[in-house]
C-alpha cells in the first residue's frame, strides 16, 4: 500500500501531471467512449452514405417499374410481350419451345433430359 502511495506522491509533486491524465481522459470520452464519440459519428456517417446509395438503387428501380406500368396501361402490345415472356402465353395456332441451358437433372440416380410441355 505504500508503494502506491509513494507513486502518486510522486506524481503530486509534478504541477502539469493532473493535466496530462484530464487531457487523455478527456481524448478518450470524446474521441471513443461516449455514445457521440468521434468514433460513432464516423460510423454514423458511413452507415447513411451507405443508406443514400440503397436510395439511388431504389430510385432507378423506382423509375424502370413506373415506365412499365405506364407501357402496360397504355400498350397493349406489351400486355402480350409479358404474356409471352413470363407466362408463356401462346395463340391458338402456335407452338412455344422452352430452351434452358440446364443439360439435365438427376433425379433418383438417372440423368432426365428437360422436357417441354406445350
Amino acid at each position: 500500500m505504500s508503494k502506491i502511495k509513494n507513486f502518486f506522491r510522486s506524481l503530486s509533486m509534478h504541477w502539469y501531471v493532473k493535466y496530462i491524465v484530464v487531457c487523455v481522459l478527456g481524448v478518450l470520452v470524446v474521441g471513443f467512449l461516449d455514445e457521440n464519440s468521434v468514433w460513432a459519428h464516423m460510423q454514423h456517417k458511413r452507415h447513411i452514405a451507405e443508406l443514400e446509395d440503397e436510395i439511388v438503387v431504389y430510385q432507378s428501380e423506382f423509375e424502370r417499374n413506373r415506365d412499365e406500368i405506364h407501357q402496360l396501361q397504355h400498350n397493349p402490345k406489351a400486355i402480350e410481350r409479358i404474356a409471352r415472356e413470363r407466362y408463356f402465353m401462346k395463340m391458338a395456332d402456335e407452338d412455344v419451345f422452352v430452351l434452358s441451358d440446364d443439360v439435365g437433372k438427376e433425379l433418383d440416380g438417372k440423368i432426365t433430359a428437360n422436357e417441354t410441355a406445350e
